[in-house]
Protein backbone atom coordinates (compact mmCIF):
# COMPACT_ATOMS: atom_id res chain seq x y z
CA UNK A 1 0.00 0.00 0.00
CA UNK A 2 2.61 2.61 1.04
CA UNK A 3 4.49 1.57 -2.82
CA UNK A 4 1.03 2.56 -4.51
CA UNK A 5 0.51 5.83 -2.59
CA UNK A 6 3.84 6.77 -3.49
CA UNK A 7 3.26 6.25 -7.00
CA UNK A 8 -0.11 8.29 -6.81
CA UNK A 9 1.65 10.82 -5.02
CA UNK A 10 4.56 11.12 -7.66
CA UNK A 11 1.52 11.03 -10.48
CA UNK A 12 -0.68 13.28 -9.02
CA UNK A 13 2.27 16.06 -8.14
CA UNK A 14 3.07 15.75 -11.92
CA UNK A 15 -0.45 16.21 -13.38
CA UNK A 16 -0.72 19.47 -11.22
CA UNK A 17 2.22 20.77 -11.47
CA UNK A 18 2.38 20.14 -15.20
CA UNK A 19 1.57 23.88 -16.55
CA UNK A 20 5.44 24.86 -14.21
CA UNK A 21 7.56 22.52 -15.75
CA UNK A 22 6.36 21.32 -19.05
CA UNK A 23 6.95 24.28 -21.38
CA UNK A 24 11.09 23.93 -20.24
CA UNK A 25 11.17 20.37 -20.28
CA UNK A 26 9.02 19.61 -23.30
CA UNK A 27 12.19 21.11 -25.28
CA UNK A 28 14.03 17.76 -24.32
CA UNK A 29 11.60 15.02 -23.44
CA UNK A 30 8.64 14.06 -25.35
CA UNK A 31 5.84 14.66 -22.94
CA UNK A 32 3.27 12.37 -25.08
CA UNK A 33 3.06 9.89 -22.10
CA UNK A 34 1.12 12.76 -19.88
CA UNK A 35 -1.76 11.89 -22.27
CA UNK A 36 -2.32 8.77 -20.44
CA UNK A 37 -1.28 10.10 -17.04
CA UNK A 38 -4.31 11.76 -17.63
CA UNK A 39 -6.71 9.18 -18.10
CA UNK A 40 -5.16 7.31 -15.34
CA UNK A 41 -5.91 9.62 -13.04
CA UNK A 42 -9.45 9.79 -13.84
CA UNK A 43 -9.87 6.50 -13.80
CA UNK A 44 -7.88 6.12 -10.76
CA UNK A 45 -10.15 8.82 -8.83
CA UNK A 46 -13.33 6.22 -9.58
CA UNK A 47 -11.18 3.22 -7.75
CA UNK A 48 -12.60 3.03 -4.19
CA UNK A 49 -9.46 0.15 -3.51
CA UNK A 50 -7.12 3.22 -3.44
CA UNK A 51 -9.39 6.37 -2.84
CA UNK A 52 -7.80 6.97 0.36
CA UNK A 53 -4.78 6.68 -0.90
CA UNK A 54 -5.73 9.27 -3.38
CA UNK A 55 -7.20 11.44 -0.96
CA UNK A 56 -4.27 12.06 0.85
CA UNK A 57 -2.31 12.69 -2.61
CA UNK A 58 -4.20 15.40 -3.28
CA UNK A 59 -4.14 16.90 -0.22
CA UNK A 60 -0.08 17.48 -0.46
CA UNK A 61 -0.83 18.65 -4.13
CA UNK A 62 -3.19 21.12 -3.23
CA UNK A 63 -1.04 22.70 -0.42
CA UNK A 64 1.83 22.99 -3.06
CA UNK A 65 -0.67 24.35 -5.58
CA UNK A 66 -1.55 27.23 -2.96
CA UNK A 67 1.83 27.74 -1.96
CA UNK A 68 2.98 27.96 -5.80
CA UNK A 69 -0.39 30.75 -6.51
CA UNK A 70 0.96 32.44 -3.36
CA UNK A 71 4.60 32.81 -5.46
CA UNK A 72 2.74 33.38 -8.03
CA UNK A 73 0.30 36.39 -7.13
CA UNK A 74 3.45 37.83 -5.51
CA UNK A 75 4.96 38.94 -8.76
CA UNK A 76 1.79 39.86 -10.38
CA UNK A 77 0.40 43.75 -10.93
CA UNK A 78 0.08 44.63 -7.10
CA UNK A 79 -2.53 46.89 -6.28
CA UNK A 80 -1.77 50.48 -6.55
CA UNK A 81 -2.35 52.98 -4.20
CA UNK A 82 -5.76 54.55 -4.03
CA UNK A 83 -6.29 58.31 -5.28
CA UNK A 84 -8.79 60.97 -4.39
CA UNK A 85 -11.94 61.49 -6.45
CA UNK A 86 -12.31 64.85 -7.53
CA UNK A 87 -14.64 67.42 -6.61
CA UNK A 88 -17.39 67.72 -9.35
CA UNK A 89 -18.66 70.96 -9.57
CA UNK A 90 -22.18 72.29 -10.46
CA UNK A 91 -23.10 71.77 -14.49
CA UNK A 92 -25.81 73.86 -16.62
CA UNK A 93 -25.15 71.03 -18.80
CA UNK A 94 -26.94 67.95 -19.28
CA UNK A 95 -23.96 66.03 -18.16
CA UNK A 96 -20.16 66.87 -17.71
CA UNK A 97 -17.93 64.33 -16.85
CA UNK A 98 -15.02 65.16 -14.82
CA UNK A 99 -15.95 68.35 -14.65
CA UNK A 100 -15.26 68.77 -18.64
CA UNK A 101 -18.13 69.38 -20.96
CA UNK A 102 -18.95 68.99 -24.58
CA UNK A 103 -17.03 72.19 -26.19
CA UNK A 104 -14.46 72.85 -23.75
CA UNK A 105 -10.66 73.37 -25.28
CA UNK A 106 -8.22 71.37 -24.90
CA UNK A 107 -6.20 73.08 -22.76
CA UNK A 108 -8.95 73.64 -20.16
CA UNK A 109 -10.13 70.06 -20.12
CA UNK A 110 -6.24 69.04 -19.54
CA UNK A 111 -6.05 71.59 -16.81
CA UNK A 112 -8.55 69.34 -15.19
CA UNK A 113 -6.71 65.98 -15.94
CA UNK A 114 -3.43 66.84 -17.01
CA UNK A 115 -1.84 64.97 -20.06
CA UNK A 116 -3.57 61.80 -22.03
CA UNK A 117 -1.84 58.35 -21.32
CA UNK A 118 -2.57 56.66 -24.24
CA UNK A 119 -4.51 58.09 -27.50
CA UNK A 120 -7.09 55.04 -29.20
CA UNK A 121 -8.57 55.46 -32.72
CA UNK A 122 -12.42 55.11 -32.36
CA UNK A 123 -15.44 54.05 -34.73
CA UNK A 124 -16.21 58.00 -35.35
CA UNK A 125 -12.64 58.14 -36.82
CA UNK A 126 -11.14 60.73 -34.03
CA UNK A 127 -9.09 59.21 -31.28
CA UNK A 128 -10.11 58.94 -27.73
CA UNK A 129 -7.40 60.41 -25.17
CA UNK A 130 -7.20 58.15 -22.47
CA UNK A 131 -6.89 60.17 -19.15
CA UNK A 132 -6.22 58.24 -15.09
CA UNK A 133 -4.15 57.61 -12.25
CA UNK A 134 -3.66 53.59 -12.28
CA UNK A 135 -6.59 53.45 -13.84
CA UNK A 136 -8.73 55.81 -11.27
CA UNK A 137 -10.53 58.49 -12.85
CA UNK A 138 -10.87 56.73 -16.02
CA UNK A 139 -12.03 59.34 -18.51
CA UNK A 140 -11.90 59.11 -22.47
CA UNK A 141 -12.14 62.42 -24.51
CA UNK A 142 -12.18 62.91 -28.12
CA UNK A 143 -11.12 66.85 -29.66
CA UNK A 144 -12.56 68.03 -33.13
CA UNK A 145 -10.15 69.76 -35.40
CA UNK A 146 -10.19 73.14 -33.43
CA UNK A 147 -9.42 71.06 -30.40
CA UNK A 148 -12.76 71.28 -28.42
CA UNK A 149 -14.44 68.28 -26.45
CA UNK A 150 -16.83 66.42 -28.71
CA UNK A 151 -16.57 62.92 -27.00
CA UNK A 152 -16.95 62.16 -23.82
CA UNK A 153 -17.08 58.43 -21.47
CA UNK A 154 -16.73 57.67 -17.81
CA UNK A 155 -17.55 54.38 -16.18
CA UNK A 156 -16.65 55.45 -12.60
CA UNK A 157 -18.20 57.95 -10.12
CA UNK A 158 -17.55 61.20 -12.25
CA UNK A 159 -20.63 62.25 -13.36
CA UNK A 160 -22.63 65.61 -12.95
CA UNK A 161 -25.59 66.74 -14.14
CA UNK A 162 -27.84 69.81 -14.52
CA UNK A 163 -30.72 66.57 -14.65
CA UNK A 164 -29.35 64.83 -11.58
CA UNK A 165 -27.61 62.05 -13.19
CA UNK A 166 -25.48 60.11 -11.25
CA UNK A 167 -24.19 56.44 -10.90
CA UNK A 168 -26.85 55.59 -8.25
CA UNK A 169 -29.25 56.24 -10.89
CA UNK A 170 -31.39 53.52 -12.20
CA UNK A 171 -33.29 52.77 -15.67
CA UNK A 172 -36.43 53.68 -14.29
CA UNK A 173 -35.22 56.78 -12.85
CA UNK A 174 -32.89 58.01 -16.05
CA UNK A 175 -35.77 57.32 -18.09
CA UNK A 176 -37.85 60.10 -15.74
CA UNK A 177 -34.83 62.17 -16.19
CA UNK A 178 -34.25 61.97 -20.13
CA UNK A 179 -37.66 60.74 -21.82
CA UNK A 180 -38.11 58.00 -24.01
CA UNK A 181 -34.88 56.25 -25.31
CA UNK A 182 -34.37 56.09 -29.24
CA UNK A 183 -35.28 52.89 -30.54
CA UNK A 184 -33.28 53.02 -34.01
CA UNK A 185 -30.71 55.46 -35.06
CA UNK A 186 -30.59 56.74 -38.94
CA UNK A 187 -27.31 56.42 -41.22
CA UNK A 188 -27.90 57.74 -44.50
CA UNK A 189 -30.09 55.74 -45.98
CA UNK A 190 -29.98 52.66 -43.50
CA UNK A 191 -32.38 53.06 -40.44
CA UNK A 192 -30.52 50.57 -37.61
CA UNK A 193 -32.74 49.02 -34.93
CA UNK A 194 -30.98 49.62 -31.50
CA UNK A 195 -30.67 46.20 -30.01
CA UNK A 196 -30.16 47.31 -26.43
CA UNK A 197 -31.77 44.39 -24.58
CA UNK A 198 -32.33 46.46 -22.10
CA UNK A 199 -28.75 47.18 -20.83
CA UNK A 200 -28.38 50.80 -22.50
CA UNK A 201 -30.26 53.36 -23.60
CA UNK A 202 -29.34 56.18 -26.40
CA UNK A 203 -30.91 59.93 -25.97
CA UNK A 204 -31.01 62.44 -28.17
CA UNK A 205 -30.96 66.51 -26.89
CA UNK A 206 -30.51 69.26 -28.81
CA UNK A 207 -26.71 69.11 -29.22
CA UNK A 208 -25.86 65.67 -28.54
CA UNK A 209 -26.50 61.86 -28.32
CA UNK A 210 -25.95 60.49 -24.84
CA UNK A 211 -25.87 56.88 -24.24
CA UNK A 212 -26.33 55.59 -20.22
CA UNK A 213 -25.22 52.16 -20.02
CA UNK A 214 -26.68 49.81 -17.13
CA UNK A 215 -25.64 46.79 -14.71
CA UNK A 216 -28.05 44.20 -14.97
CA UNK A 217 -26.12 42.49 -11.93
CA UNK A 218 -26.38 45.40 -9.96
CA UNK A 219 -30.44 46.69 -9.69
CA UNK A 220 -30.16 48.18 -13.39
CA UNK A 221 -28.07 51.23 -11.59
CA UNK A 222 -25.90 53.46 -14.11
CA UNK A 223 -22.04 51.69 -14.68
CA UNK A 224 -21.04 53.86 -17.43
CA UNK A 225 -21.75 57.32 -19.64
CA UNK A 226 -20.86 58.26 -23.35
CA UNK A 227 -22.00 61.61 -24.46
CA UNK A 228 -20.87 62.55 -28.48
CA UNK A 229 -21.51 65.66 -30.04
CA UNK A 230 -24.37 65.53 -32.56
CA UNK A 231 -22.25 66.67 -35.49
CA UNK A 232 -19.24 63.74 -34.75
CA UNK A 233 -22.32 61.31 -34.40
CA UNK A 234 -23.86 62.33 -37.69
CA UNK A 235 -20.82 62.72 -39.88
CA UNK A 236 -20.14 58.86 -39.12
CA UNK A 237 -21.80 56.73 -42.33
CA UNK A 238 -22.20 53.53 -40.51
CA UNK A 239 -22.89 52.10 -36.89
CA UNK A 240 -19.78 50.57 -37.60
CA UNK A 241 -16.15 51.55 -37.79
CA UNK A 242 -14.17 51.52 -41.08
CA UNK A 243 -11.55 48.63 -40.43
CA UNK A 244 -7.99 49.17 -40.43
CA UNK A 245 -4.96 48.57 -38.35
CA UNK A 246 -5.40 51.56 -36.56
CA UNK A 247 -9.07 51.04 -35.16
CA UNK A 248 -7.93 47.23 -34.72
CA UNK A 249 -5.43 48.20 -32.29
CA UNK A 250 -7.93 51.14 -30.74
CA UNK A 251 -10.24 48.31 -29.61
CA UNK A 252 -7.67 46.17 -28.43
CA UNK A 253 -6.14 48.60 -26.09
CA UNK A 254 -9.54 50.07 -25.34
CA UNK A 255 -11.15 46.81 -23.96
CA UNK A 256 -7.88 45.91 -21.94
CA UNK A 257 -8.03 49.85 -20.18
CA UNK A 258 -11.99 49.10 -19.76
CA UNK A 259 -10.96 45.99 -17.91
CA UNK A 260 -8.27 47.14 -15.82
CA UNK A 261 -10.98 50.33 -14.77
CA UNK A 262 -13.26 47.36 -13.73
CA UNK A 263 -10.77 45.58 -11.73
CA UNK A 264 -9.66 48.97 -9.62
CA UNK A 265 -13.19 50.24 -8.86
CA UNK A 266 -13.56 46.77 -6.86
CA UNK A 267 -9.99 47.12 -5.34
CA UNK A 268 -8.24 44.01 -7.67
CA UNK A 269 -4.40 43.91 -8.62
CA UNK A 270 -4.20 45.66 -12.21
CA UNK A 271 -3.70 43.48 -15.77
CA UNK A 272 -0.43 43.87 -17.07
CA UNK A 273 -0.93 43.66 -21.34
CA UNK A 274 1.19 40.74 -22.63
CA UNK A 275 1.76 40.52 -26.44
CA UNK A 276 2.34 37.34 -27.32
CA UNK A 277 -1.41 36.42 -26.12
CA UNK A 278 -2.60 39.63 -28.10
CA UNK A 279 -1.15 37.60 -31.12
CA UNK A 280 -3.09 34.64 -29.97
CA UNK A 281 -6.08 36.54 -29.66
CA UNK A 282 -5.73 38.15 -32.82
CA UNK A 283 -5.78 34.98 -34.28
CA UNK A 284 -9.10 33.18 -33.12
CA UNK A 285 -10.58 37.12 -33.86
CA UNK A 286 -9.56 36.19 -37.73
CA UNK A 287 -10.62 32.85 -37.87
CA UNK A 288 -13.72 33.42 -36.23
CA UNK A 289 -14.35 36.82 -38.45
CA UNK A 290 -13.17 34.83 -41.67
CA UNK A 291 -14.87 31.17 -41.00
CA UNK A 292 -17.98 33.26 -39.66
CA UNK A 293 -18.19 31.22 -36.48
CA UNK A 294 -18.19 32.12 -32.55
CA UNK A 295 -17.04 29.99 -30.28
CA UNK A 296 -14.31 28.87 -27.59
CA UNK A 297 -13.46 25.99 -29.81
CA UNK A 298 -12.00 26.48 -32.87
CA UNK A 299 -12.91 24.11 -35.99
CA UNK A 300 -9.98 22.01 -35.33
CA UNK A 301 -10.91 21.12 -31.80
CA UNK A 302 -8.42 23.50 -29.95
CA UNK A 303 -9.59 25.01 -26.72
CA UNK A 304 -8.25 28.66 -25.47
CA UNK A 305 -5.65 26.49 -23.47
CA UNK A 306 -4.87 24.53 -26.22
CA UNK A 307 -3.69 27.67 -28.81
CA UNK A 308 -2.41 29.75 -26.00
CA UNK A 309 0.32 26.39 -25.07
CA UNK A 310 0.85 25.88 -29.18
CA UNK A 311 1.48 29.65 -28.58
CA UNK A 312 4.33 28.53 -26.27
CA UNK A 313 2.30 31.14 -23.44
CA UNK A 314 2.76 29.26 -20.09
CA UNK A 315 0.71 29.47 -17.54
CA UNK A 316 -1.40 27.87 -14.35
CA UNK A 317 -5.17 29.44 -15.17
CA UNK A 318 -5.92 31.25 -17.88
CA UNK A 319 -10.11 32.10 -19.23
CA UNK A 320 -11.25 33.75 -22.49
CA UNK A 321 -13.91 36.39 -23.15
CA UNK A 322 -15.34 36.50 -26.66
CA UNK A 323 -17.48 39.31 -28.02
CA UNK A 324 -18.86 39.84 -31.33
CA UNK A 325 -20.92 42.48 -33.09
CA UNK A 326 -20.81 45.29 -30.73
CA UNK A 327 -20.47 48.55 -32.19
CA UNK A 328 -17.11 49.83 -30.37
CA UNK A 329 -14.85 48.41 -27.58
CA UNK A 330 -17.22 50.44 -24.74
CA UNK A 331 -20.30 48.39 -26.40
CA UNK A 332 -18.32 45.01 -25.54
CA UNK A 333 -16.99 45.66 -22.42
CA UNK A 334 -20.12 46.88 -21.09
CA UNK A 335 -21.92 43.78 -23.03
CA UNK A 336 -19.34 41.34 -20.97
CA UNK A 337 -20.45 43.03 -18.06
CA UNK A 338 -23.53 42.14 -17.79
CA UNK A 339 -22.61 38.64 -18.78
CA UNK A 340 -21.84 36.84 -15.49
CA UNK A 341 -19.32 34.17 -16.50
CA UNK A 342 -17.16 36.83 -18.48
CA UNK A 343 -18.14 39.62 -15.80
CA UNK A 344 -15.91 36.69 -13.32
CA UNK A 345 -13.42 36.78 -15.80
CA UNK A 346 -12.79 40.52 -15.95
CA UNK A 347 -12.88 40.63 -11.89
CA UNK A 348 -11.14 37.54 -11.14
CA UNK A 349 -8.34 38.20 -8.67
CA UNK A 350 -6.09 35.50 -9.79
CA UNK A 351 -5.47 36.80 -13.07
CA UNK A 352 -1.98 38.64 -13.61
CA UNK A 353 -1.66 39.62 -17.43
CA UNK A 354 -4.20 39.56 -20.62
CA UNK A 355 -4.05 39.61 -24.11
CA UNK A 356 -6.76 41.18 -26.45
CA UNK A 357 -7.36 40.59 -30.62
CA UNK A 358 -9.37 42.12 -32.55
CA UNK A 359 -10.79 41.61 -36.60
CA UNK A 360 -13.52 42.17 -38.65
CA UNK A 361 -15.49 40.27 -40.69
CA UNK A 362 -16.69 41.32 -44.40
CA UNK A 363 -19.75 43.52 -42.66
CA UNK A 364 -17.30 45.40 -40.31
CA UNK A 365 -18.59 43.91 -37.72
CA UNK A 366 -15.77 43.30 -34.62
CA UNK A 367 -14.68 40.14 -33.08
CA UNK A 368 -13.08 40.61 -29.94
CA UNK A 369 -11.15 38.23 -28.47
CA UNK A 370 -9.73 38.66 -24.89
CA UNK A 371 -7.41 35.65 -23.19
CA UNK A 372 -6.71 36.06 -19.40
CA UNK A 373 -4.19 34.40 -17.39
CA UNK A 374 -1.18 34.12 -15.15
CA UNK A 375 1.89 32.76 -14.66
Amino acid sequence: MRKLFGILLLMVLLFFTRPIWEAPVEKYVDLSFLDSVDEVIGNVTADTDVSKALDEAKYFTTRISHQLQAMVKESSAALPEAVAKPELSDTESMVAVHNVTLGMSKEEAQQKLGLPLRLMENEYGTEWHSYHQDYQNYVLLSYDKNGEVNGMFTNQDLISSAKGLSMDSTKAQVRELFGTPLSNLQKGRVQYILDSRDEYDLFETADSYTTVFYDIHEGDTVTAVQVIDKGLEEQRGGIYAEPGPEVKEGYEFLLFELTNSARIQRELPLLKWDSETMETARDHSQEMADERYFSHTNPDGQSPFDRMKEDGITFFIAGENLAYGQYSAVFAHEGLMNSMGHRENIVKPDFGYLGVGVAFNSDKQPYFTANFFNR
